[in-house]
């Protein structure tokens, strides 16, 4: 039986292999067996927003903050998100959220 982190761990490697169908299959099995999962959350924002699937890219990394919301790395990667969401869609009101959570990735660092 392979352990989540043997899982992330060979996600990891589909991605950067550019399997990406495949790593997302498995970071969702990750999540179905537990949607607190962070690393999982962030790394599907990541494929979802190379390709260009902005709106699930900020929801996993929104969960990804409402899980872990004193983690100011999470928040500098919710602003990335966020400002990537706005570059390929022209919304908007992903500026000003790339603002507020960079702010608030600020302010949890001191």
């Amino acid at each position: 039986m392979t352990t989540t982190i043997q899982r992330l761990n060979e996600a990891e490697k589909l991605k950067d292999q550019g399997q990406l169908e495949e790593a997302t299959a498995l970071l969702n099995g990750i999540l179905t067996e537990d949607d607190s999962h962070v690393l999982s959350h962030m790394m599907l924002a990541r494929i979802y927003t190379q390709t260009g699937k902005h709106e699930d890219a900020v929801k996993h990394a929104e969960r990804a903050c409402e899980l872990e919301p004193n983690d100011s790395t999470n928040f500098t990667v919710l602003s990335v998100t966020y400002q990537r969401a706005w570059a390929g869609t022209q919304d908007q009101r992903y500026i000003q959220m790339a603002e507020d959570a960079m702010a608030r990735s600020r302010m949890i660092s001191g």
